[in-house]
């Protein structure tokens, strides 16, 4: 019985087939949205490398440490749709942030298993903002679902120009971001980084959980190896041979990078090179899966759990981040600091070139 009840836990925490999603009844109505989020009012904020929150913590038995207050990188992070069931009052398409129980859901779910990914290597911003409901990804409505995340990006646009005036002190930039959020972070790459001066501070982006197409940037690159700079990555994970129904429609042109091997390359990679990822109770555990890009997505065998033939095998959308937990806890750390080693060069070879200048 106890065996069934951990496997049942497994099962729901990891398991991400296509959502059972709540119908909303009324059209998007402007005056019924929640009120805008003051960012310089810190309760705004989900995380904060002086605040005391879920990002701080680092998985059990995995021996590794919170070093926010060591790092010379920020992350800014987007975290994923959280606001998916009956919503409370009229503001059924966009979430409140002023709502407790969902930030403390969004704390316990988000934060923990996904942002704190970055605390090794990153002090981590990650704003509150007012979230689409999750039917804005399927209802038939275009025009609702444009009004709520045009809302949302707002929201998060709002959130970084705070951040880079008020937090940033010219530091490196990290963008991370799964599912709602990397829909917002491709967004903010393009308006604040794509071919602009913010670029130059851009160490990398993690845009997880949400196809991203070779093109969608003009001049930051996908990345094709474990150490550039500048460049971005994305996977959205699939169990072995499937291959979602909205597959033509949303990932056939998307770029599919294997965070095992840090590139596009469809070349499998056993769970050797998995440094271990994330289960159920926020526990580290080694060797969690293997990965294979293909045609767009990422597939993966079973995790190598106890129990494991008893587990779903076709969307694994919900552990995108915690499958690899480590390697993108290393990568982060490497990325950074061929980014700082560059910007010294750079800045030595800068200040040689003036002293030329100046003779």
């Amino acid at each position: 019985m106890k065996k069934f009840s951990v496997l049942l836990l497994i099962v729901v925490f990891f398991s991400a087939c296509k959502p059972s999603h709540l119908a909303l009844q009324s059209s998007f109505n402007p005056r019924f949205s929640p009120p805008a989020p003051d960012y310089g009012n810190r309760q705004y904020w989900a995380s904060l490398p002086d605040k005391v929150d879920a990002a701080d913590s680092t998985p059990l038995n995995s021996n590794l440490r919170n070093t926010q207050a060591l790092a010379h990188a920020d992350v800014f992070f987007v975290y994923p749709t959280i606001f998916t069931g009956t919503p409370k009052n009229q503001s059924i398409w966009n979430a409140d942030v002023n709502d407790e129980e969902l930030n403390r859901e969004i704390q316990a779910t988000t934060i923990l298993n996904q942002a704190s990914v970055f605390n090794g290597a990153c002090r981590i911003y990650v704003p509150y903002y007012r979230q689409a409901h999750l039917y804005a990804f399927y209802t038939p409505n275009k025009e609702d679902a444009a009004r709520a995340l045009e809302l949302a990006y707002q929201d998060v646009k709002t959130a970084f120009e705070y951040y880079l005036e008020h937090y940033n002190q010219g530091r490196p930039i990290v963008i991370a971001s799964h599912s709602q959020g990397s829909y917002h972070a491709e967004r903010l790459l393009r308006d604040f980084f794509d071919g602009k001066e913010l670029q130059k501070k851009l160490v990398a982006a993690y845009l997880v959980g949400f196809p991203i197409k070779r093109d969608a940037f003009t001049n930051i690159r996908p990345c094709e190896n474990p150490n550039e700079v500048g460049v971005w990555a994305s996977w959205n994970t699939f169990g072995k041979n499937y291959f979602p129904d909205n597959y033509v429609k949303c990932f056939k042109d998307a770029v599919s990078t294997n965070p095992l091997l840090w590139s596009s390359s469809e070349e499998f990679a056993s769970r050797e090179l998995n440094l271990g990822g994330v289960s159920i109770h926020f526990t580290f555990a080694p060797q969690l899966v293997d990965a294979q890009n293909h045609a767009g997505i990422l597939w993966i065998n079973k995790p190598y759990l106890r129990g494991r033939w008893h587990l779903p095998s076709k969307s694994w959308h919900r552990a995108d981040m915690n499958f690899f937990y480590m390697n993108i806890r290393e990568n982060v750390a490497i990325r950074i600091e061929k980014f700082l080693a560059s910007d010294q060069l750079m800045a030595v070879t800068q200040k040689s070139k003036n002293g030329i200048a100046d003779k």
